[in-house]
């Protein structure tokens, strides 16, 4: 990997954390009204970014929905019977995430759960995760060969080191 890619990767992976941030602070200011839509959140998220010229709106567009894809898994998991844990659907033990990011998780997705039972099946593919985009804290499971991919911070998705695959889901569980 060039430097030039190395500095484009750290950018975006630096971009979804600030999002993430910008997304709780808006719902904790919005909490005090209304509980406003997630997506209307992320788009404000994005457009702040690209005001601020920290990303084109391409880029914005694309943390926005990577942001919006982990958010909805997130709760998506917390919507359901198994368990009301989000601790048990990062799947990792929560002394490796750092306080600040379980915090913006647990308050923007206990948010997004609200939005989410409102809401019809997703598109088939929507649940997907691809080699090159950005995810935040979790494990990822290879839909060719369900080699487990243990994220333990923001970062790109690589192709699977087992197969070399492109494509995954998030674990739901071990």
């Amino acid at each position: 990997m060039s430097e030039n890619e190395r500095s484009t990767n750290e950018k975006l992976v630096h971009a979804y954390n600030t999002m993430m941030e910008r997304v709780k602070q808006a719902i904790e200011e919005a909490e005090k009204d209304t509980l406003p839509a997630v997506s209307k959140l992320v788009a404000k998220a994005q457009k702040k970014a690209v005001e601020l010229e920290e990303l084109s709106g391409e880029e914005a567009i694309k943390i926005g929905d990577y942001l919006k894809r982990d958010l909805d898994a997130a709760a998506d998991y917390l919507a359901s019977e198994e368990t009301d844990e989000l601790i048990a659907w990062l799947k990792f033990d929560i002394e490796l995430i750092e306080e600040r990011m379980l915090e913006a998780f647990l308050s923007v997705a206990d948010q997004t759960k609200v939005e989410l039972l409102a809401l019809e099946e997703r598109a088939a593919h929507a649940d997907e995760y691809h080699t090159g985009e950005i995810t935040g804290p979790g494990t990822l499971v290879c839909t060719a060969c369900d080699e487990h991919i243990h994220f333990h911070q923001t970062g790109h998705i690589p192709p699977c080191p087992k197969c070399h695959a492109t494509v995954y889901k998030r674990s739901q569980s071990e």
